[in-house]
């Protein structure tokens, strides 16, 4: 991030689904005015919603903000749905440009094949209306109505709605219209929002609306702030290197593959000790892997069947499963990948063409793997005592001549000269073929010179 002039206006721009990422770029970046003594943050917000533990780390830093902070939703088109209202909300100042909209603040549900029963780590952002209220008295706590899907549901919608009104209250805005934003799933153009005190201004650009406030006092943590914009700078902060890589590897499809290549690349260097280039870029990618995961609302049982998957893919290469442990870890893995991201927040999910993709490759490279294995395993032993067996040679020196009943002598095989015995006497040059191995001596039988030049004959032994 550049650094801001004193008694600046810090613009910080964020669009995209909020996650840790743009939490940790709009935490920053409200340190960094406050640091410098900017007059005003203006937060650009155009989004559709994000995860609830971001959007509460960005609301606690706001409201803990000694610096007045404006969030303006714009350009004209943009959008400040689900968690983005909060932020509205939480905003000492509350501003939309013309043809921008927002609202639907309703917790999204969660869960494998629509589950009902959402989890604390959702955030709030819905794509559904829910049942209208029955009570739309001013401040009253109104009751959720007796067909809500389940307890848990009922205990999400009536935290959020709580938290919204809260937020309202402190601000001084239409607290009744931010309930029904989480409960409704209400949303409201920017003239609407303007006419129902959701927000305070309507600004066409940065200049307009830093001409709107000018002169405004705005109560902040640290006390009262007046205004003073007429002559001001004005500072845009952008996403600095850490931002952008917390953007990147907190990508679930980034994150997925991150966790592929960890797993293969630990294979590699466990099947070919030394290479080592395997095993630290896997450790890498596997460590960065799960720490973008831990960021991100995750479903444990998806991880530890993507787990599982990988390993008995792994297994297949190495033990004689004849594709059992391939098919069972294929299934295994894509049903992890589906599970994997616990939440239906737009961006935060994994494309199945992503999920399918990734499955067909492992499954295809471990069945390579395995394939070369078995041909390995089919070949013949070339090397060790083994190999020794039905290998030809070449009588050396004098021949064999009797010794104990049997005939020695010596002779050369693969090169090397070994003691060599037979039933029978031979001569020297003539050609033989091992039929056993004692110790350093080997048994010998004559063969044919014919035989000497059929594949796999040693003629080079000459």
């Amino acid at each position: 991030m550049s650094a801001t002039t004193s008694a600046s206006v810090v613009v910080l721009p964020l669009s995209g689904a909020i996650g840790p990422a743009s939490a940790d770029f709009i935490v920053r970046g409200l340190a960094r005015a406050a640091h410098d003594h900017a007059q005003l943050v203006v937060l650009q917000l155009d989004t559709p919603g994000g995860l609830d533990t971001s959007m509460r780390q960005i609301i606690k830093a706001i409201l803990a903000s000694p610096v007045p902070i404006a969030t303006w939703i714009a350009p004209g088109g943009a959008r400040a749905a689900s968690a983005g209202t909060y932020i509205i909300y939480a905003s000492h100042i509350a501003a939309m440009a013309p043809g921008t909209n927002l609202g639907a603040a309703t917790p999204v549900q969660i869960g494998i094949g629509g589950s009902d029963a959402p989890k604390p780590t959702t955030s709030p952002g819905a794509t559904e209306p829910r049942t209208p209220l029955r009570n739309n008295d001013a401040g009253a706590a109104k009751a959720l109505p007796l067909d809500t899907p389940s307890t848990e549901t009922r205990k999400q919608v009536q935290d959020a709605s709580a938290y919204i009104r809260g937020l309202a209250q402190l601000r001084g805005r239409n607290a009744d219209w931010a309930e029904r934003a989480v409960r409704e799933a209400v949303s409201l153009s920017a003239n609407e929002a303007h006419a129902q005190k959701v927000v305070d201004v309507i600004a066409r650009d940065l200049p307009d609306l830093l001409h709107q406030l000018d002169g405004r006092t705005l109560d902040t943590a640290d006390g009262s702030h007046r205004l003073d914009l007429a002559h001001t700078t004005v500072t845009t902060l952008e996403a600095d290197w850490r931002s952008r890589f917390l953007a990147v590897i907190t990508d679930p499809n980034v994150a997925l593959i991150l966790l592929m290549i960890g797993m293969y690349g630990l294979f590699f260097e466990f099947a070919n000790p030394g290479f080592v280039l395997p095993g630290v870029a896997g450790a890498i990618s596997l460590l960065v892997g799960l720490f973008a995961l831990q960021l991100l609302p995750v479903n444990y049982v998806g991880l530890g069947l993507i787990f599982l998957g990988l390993v008995f893919l792994i297994a297949e290469a190495f033990l004689p499963a004849f594709g059992s442990l391939g098919v069972g870890g294929v299934i295994a893995f894509a049903i992890g990948a589906l599970m994997l991201i616990d939440t239906d927040i737009p961006g935060y999910g994994i494309p199945l063409p992503m999920i399918a993709a990734v499955t067909v490759f492992s499954a295809l490279f471990v069945f390579a793997v395995s394939n070369l294995a078995l041909r390995a395993r089919r070949r013949p032993v070339v090397t060790g005592s083994e190999a020794l067996i039905g290998s030809p040679g070449i009588i050396l020196d004098e021949g064999l001549t009797p010794h104990d009943g049997t005939h020695a002598g010596w002779a050369r095989v693969h090169g090397e000269r070994w003691r060599v015995e037979s039933t029978t006497p031979l001569p020297a040059g003539h050609p033989i073929r091992v039929t056993a191995r004692r110790g350093l001596t080997l048994t010998v039988v004559p063969v044919s010179a014919t035989s000497l030049h059929t594949p796999g004959s040693l003629e080079g032994d000459h």
